[in-house]
Formats: C-alpha cells, structure tokens, sequence
C-alpha cells in the first residue's frame, strides 16, 4: 500500500482514538488537561508498549513525534468545541458516534497491521504469537490504558467484538505476508476490510460475546 495512504490512515485513526479519549473525560468530568492526558494515551499508548516489548527505545512516538502532536491538537480542539457547543452536539450525538466509530475502526484496523509490520521489521517474522500479540496490542492497548486511567474496566473486556476484530485481522495479516501467501500490499487490503466489517457489522448489530447476566443481575440487588 501507498505509504502516504497509509500515513494518512494512521493519523486518521489517531484523530478517532484521541476523541474517544476526549469522550471518555467529558464523561468522567475531567478537566482540559485531563482531557489531553486521556486522548494523547488512548492514541499513542498502545504503540509506546509495542515499542518496549520489541526493544525500540526510546518509542516512536518520542521519536517521531507527529502522531503525539496531533493528538494533542485535536484533544484540545475537542474539548474546547465541546466546552462551547456541547448541547448542540449532544442532540446529534448519534449521528456523530458512527462518524467516530468508522474513524476508530480504521484506526483499529490500520494499527493492527502496522503492529504486525513492526514486528516483522523486527526480525519476528517467523514468531506468530508475538507479531499477532504486537498488533493486536498496538491497536488495542491505548485504549485499555485509557478505560484504567478513568477508572472503568476497558471496553474490550465487555462490549462488542472490538480485540476479536483486530485479533481476526491480525492472524490474516500476519499468515499472508509471513507465508507469502499474496502481496504486501494486497494483505493489508484484505486485512484492513475485515475488521472494518467486522467492526461496522458488530455496532449495526449489536454483538457481543456471551456473559452471565444473573450474575451481574444478583450484584445489583446486593
């Protein structure tokens, strides 16, 4: 794939992940800073892990900094459009929660392979467990961060098929480039569409893996 296409994905992704992290500290009543702390970790901070665990210090996101810069900018942009403008969004707030959620699949999907390539760069071609872990925490990892950070279990661990996603187009990625199955470029088209569809279809219908609800049920009453 074209690297400023992919490029422009990155950011595009970084941009959806950092106003998830803005959401978040609206929620929870945090202040501008906080807001700041929250977007920059949820975009940023699963690629820091990736970097330590693959021995790449100090991370990229020291090294190259745009990515950190532009979730600064936009985490400030977003809290200070909704400080003025927060109940005119709020009536159309479903209207933008898809336009956000098709941003954070792209972000998702793209991290993830760009995980795995990391990993490969590496020289961990032939470790398919780490590469997959790698990817798969690249893009999930900031957001866990972020759900711990404000103190509420992450939203991987309850609702929809989020890391499944990434974990699916993960395991395709890194088969196909790492057997040689078809092209680079050709793998990361097949695996970017996978967990945008899977992504997409799981918010159109609602799924999500199986829990014990009586249990949760019986917490309440306690």
């Amino acid at each position: 794939m074209n690297e400023t296409l992919f490029f422009a994905l990155e950011i595009a992704g970084t941009v959806a992940f950092a106003v998830s992290g803005v959401i978040v500290a609206i929620e929870k009543k945090l202040d501008i800073f906080g807001a700041v702390v929250l977007g920059l970790v949820t975009s940023v901070g699963g690629g820091m892990m990736r970097d330590l665990i693959l021995g790449y210090v100090p991370p990229s996101a020291f090294r190259h900094p745009v990515y950190s810069l532009t979730a600064i900018g936009v985490s400030v942009l977003v809290y200070v459009i909704a400080y003025f403008y927060g109940r005119r969004i709020k009536r159309n707030f479903d209207t933008w929660s898809q336009v956000i959620n098709i941003f954070d699949s792209i972000g998702l999907a793209v991290f993830t392979v760009g995980g795995i390539n990391s990993a490969h760069s590496a020289g961990f071609l032939d470790s398919d467990y780490l590469s997959i872990f790698v990817g798969v925490l690249t893009a999930c990892g900031g957001g866990v961060l972020r759900d711990l950070m404000a103190n509420r279990v992450p939203v991987i661990l309850k609702k929809r098929v989020y890391a499944l996603a990434s974990i699916f187009g993960g395991v395709i990625y890194h088969i196909f480039t790492g057997y040689n199955v078809i092209s680079e470029s050709a793998a990361v088209i097949v695996s970017v569409a996978c967990i945008l569809i899977i992504r997409i279809l799981a918010t159109i219908f609602r799924w999500n893996l199986p829990r014990i609800k009586f249990l949760a049920d019986e917490d309440k009453n306690d």
